[in-house]
Parts: C-alpha cells; sequence; structure tokens
C-alpha cells in the first residue's frame, strides 16, 4: 500500500463542520464593506521577492525568517504573500489606480508564513485587507476604526475585543525619539535577550513589543514614542481621539503599540483579545503614508488594517455563537420512484419560489426509518414526506422535528402554495440569516 500523503505542516484543510463559520464571517465582512461603499481588487499570490524586502523592510523577522521564496525557471526570485498591503500597492501603482485619486479597497485570500504553528497562527493563513489612498487626515483613520468596531457588532463580539491606539509620528520624529531610545537600551544591556540584541542595530522600536517577561519591567521605564511626537502628528492623534469619543468607542492608548512592519507612520491600532491565549491580535493596521512613494509612486497618504480570518472563526466557534446557520430548514424524504422524481422537482420550484430557503434532499432511497434518521441529524426544523399517497392527493407531508408550529399539530398535509406560506412564516418569524 503507497504511503498516505499528508497536508503541510501548518498549511490546514477547512472542514464541512468548520466552513458555515467562514461563510458566516466572510459574508458579514462583505455586507460591511458595501455599506461603506469601498470595492473589491484581487492579486496574485505569488510577487516578486524584491517587492517586500523593499516594503516590510530586509531586517524584519518576515523577510529574514518565514517567507517562502523560491526561484523560478528564468532565475527570478518569487515569494508567497506574506501579507497584503505591499501587494495592493503594486497593484495601484502598476494600474494607474493612485494618481491623484482617492482609493477606498479591500481584499480577502491566503497569505503565506513560514512559522512555528500553533492555535491561531498557521503557515498558510487567510486575511481581510482594507486600505485607503488619498487621503490624509484623521477622519479616514477613524472610519476604518468605526467600521471594525460596526463588524464586532454585526458578530455579537463587541464585549470580547478591546481597542489599542498609539501613534508613531512622522519618519523624522521617529528617527529622533530611536536614537534616545537606543541610549537608554544600551544603558540595560545586559537584560537584552538575543533577539533583542540583534534589533538594536536595526529595528530598535521593535524591542518594545518584546514579549520577554525578564525585560518587561525595563521596557516600561523606556522613554514614550509619544513625548516626542511632533505638533503635527501629536494634533491628527488627538483629532483621531475625539472623533471616536463622539461616536462612543472606548479605547486603550498603549504607547508600547509599535507594529512589527517598517512602513508605519503616525495612527497604528490593534483590537485585541484575552480570549485566544498568545494570539490575541484579532485586527491590526495604521497609516503608511510613505509607501507608495517608496515603491515606485508618487507621494500619496494610505491607511489600512488586515484581519486574521482564522482568529475570528476561532473566536466565533468559542463564544458559541447562534447567529451563524449550518443546518437546512427543511429535508426532503421521497418514498419511491415516483416520488423521487417529483421530489427533485418540487425542492426546485421551492428553491425558484423563496431563494433563501435551504432545502436538503436525501438522495439514493431508503426506508423510511432510516431516512427520518438522516433527516433528525440534519437538525432541520420541519421535514417534507413525499410518497404514492401524497403524490395521487398532490399534498405534501410535513413533519415538525424541533417543535410543533403556532396551533398545528406535529404533522400535518399541504399543498404547495400552502407549503410555500409556511416557509415565508419560518423565515419572518425566526428573522433567519441569510448566508
Amino acid at each position: 500500500m503507497a504511503d498516505k500523503i499528508q497536508s503541510i505542516r501548518g498549511m490546514n484543510d477547512i472542514l464541512p463542520d468548520e466552513t458555515p463559520a467562514w461563510q458566516f464571517i466572510e459574508s458579514r465582512l462583505r455586507q460591511l464593506l458595501k455599506s461603506y461603499n469601498y470595492d473589491e481588487i484581487r492579486f496574485p499570490i505569488v510577487e516578486k521577492t524584491a517587492l517586500f524586502k523593499r516594503s516590510i523592510g530586509e531586517v524584519t523577522d518576515i523577510v529574514e525568517k518565514e517567507m517562502y521564496t523560491f526561484e523560478d525557471r528564468n532565475g527570478d526570485s518569487l515569494t508567497l504573500r506574506p501579507e497584503g498591503t505591499a501587494v495592493c500597492v503594486r497593484a495601484g501603482i502598476q494600474n494607474g489606480l493612485l494618481v491623484n485619486q482617492q482609493q477606498r479597497l479591500w481584499y480577502i485570500g491566503p497569505m503565506f508564513r513560514h512559522e512555528r504553528p500553533q492555535k491561531g497562527r498557521y503557515r498558510q493563513f487567510h486575511q481581510l485587507g482594507v486600505e485607503v489612498f488619498g487621503l490624509s487626515g484623521p477622519d479616514i483613520d477613524a472610519e476604518l476604526i468605526m467600521m471594525s468596531a460596526r463588524f464586532w457588532k454585526m458578530l455579537g463580539l463587541q464585549d470580547s475585543v478591546t481597542l489599542q491606539l498609539n501613534s508613531l509620528g512622522t519618519a523624522q520624529a521617529r528617527e529622533q525619539y530611536r536614537s534616545v531610545l537606543v541610549d537608554y537600551l544600551q544603558q540595560h544591556s545586559e537584560l537584552l535577550d538575543e533577539d533583542s540584541q540583534r534589533r538594536l542595530q536595526t529595528n530598535p522600536l521593535r524591542i518594545l513589543d518584546s514579549k520577554n517577561p525578564a525585560i518587561q519591567e525595563m521596557i516600561e521605564q523606556a522613554p514614550r514614542l509619544m513625548e516626542h511626537l511632533d505638533d503635527e502628528s501629536r494634533q491628527h492623534f488627538a483629532d483621531l481621539c475625539a472623533y471616536l469619543d463622539s461616536v462612543g468607542i472606548a479605547y486603550e492608548i498603549n504607547t508600547r503599540l509599535v507594529r512589527g512592519l517598517d512602513y508605519y507612520n503616525r495612527t497604528v491600532f490593534e483590537w485585541v483579545t484575552d480570549k485566544l491565549g498568545a494570539q490575541g491580535t484579532v485586527c491590526a493596521g495604521g497609516r503608511y503614508d510613505g509607501l507608495v512613494k517608496q515603491l515606485g509612486g508618487r507621494e500619496t497618504p494610505a491607511v489600512g488594517f488586515a484581519m486574521g480570518l482564522e482568529r475570528l472563526v476561532l473566536l466565533v466557534q468559542q463564544e458559541q455563537l447562534k447567529n451563524y446557520i449550518k443546518q437546512p430548514h427543511a429535508v426532503l424524504l421521497m418514498m419511491g420512484e415516483r416520488a423521487q422524481a417529483a421530489g427533485l422537482a418540487l425542492s426546485e420550484q421551492l428553491r425558484d419560489a423563496l431563494p433563501k430557503v435551504r432545502i436538503f434532499n436525501i438522495c439514493g432511497g431508503g426506508s423510511f426509518k432510516s431516512q427520518m434518521k438522516r433527516a433528525d441529524k440534519s437538525q432541520a426544523e420541519i421535514a417534507l414526506i413525499l410518497g404514492d399517497d401524497e403524490l395521487d392527493k398532490q399534498l405534501i407531508t410535513v413533519k415538525y422535528l424541533r417543535q410543533k408550529a403556532d396551533n398545528k399539530p406535529q404533522q400535518e398535509s399541504l399543498s404547495q402554495d400552502q407549503l410555500i406560506e409556511l416557509f415565508k412564516t419560518m423565515l419572518t418569524k425566526n428573522a433567519l440569516t441569510e448566508q
């Protein structure tokens, strides 16, 4: 017997029991983005390696350790995309979307990083990204945060996440702060672990984001970037906070929040949760006004965020939300050859009349008892029974599997028109949500 071929570690199948939660989240995201008038963009999974080295930074963990990079047959260095912002910027520049234009864009799909697989962190993972180009004010930063806050309400997760905010200022202000921070860290170099020692020479701000408990007290005493902001960035941040206050969005100012990518400036934010252990960030973003020019375009203000869908699915499942739908509304049992043909036609007619209704046809025959077992297992609300007797009378037997209908018996016979009215009542009464 040949050896079984397994999936690549950290690149997981999404099984039928899990896909309803994914569909629920994705449908809500599409609904949300449409309501804010954002446009979808799609781009390749593979890009030139230079795109990520130039945008993310050659001394970041992503570029140094985590990218899936290979040479193609022409000798070009290519990389499976580890994030979407740089790709979106490349697509915008290449296709002339950014010059003297404002763009509100979103994308969804897989990203790839060679990390240690653990709960909420995978080597192939999925992100929803939102990017805005051509707007420099704090109002658009606020809109993105308000949009993400509305999404948590749509999922019923508003009490499970917390918003953290910070400002990184301009590149010039950050460079001045960098020298102050390096002086401080060098005074405590004996406390720095190997990773922090390396970052001290390359990207010292990332040390502030270290999770090493041994240096947390020293980090807490470090000079704060907020105290070294330029006046314009300080006003930008104050205006952003005022906008959020005006709509009642609570936030924490986290002066240690720096984000892991080199291209951020001014606003940075994260939505975090304590429900998923170490992988607590479920949405993160900020402003990156210099990236378009850095990648060969004209100077263009930009801001965006990304959500990790695997972590959202874990949250939805962990919170045991009941507002995403797995089960059909009805199961159709077809008893005999005549009923098989008539039943398939009936279910198509019902779907034509009511596109939102979900009907599970039990194909393959079997006894009434075995078909009823499958019907009950499906968690459907009702079973539709079609046999010779029903065909002769031009009726459908309806059996209520979960609870009796109002003032109705456990089982009754209905015409097709009466059945359609029953489904309309079910859909309205239960406010069942379309996937």
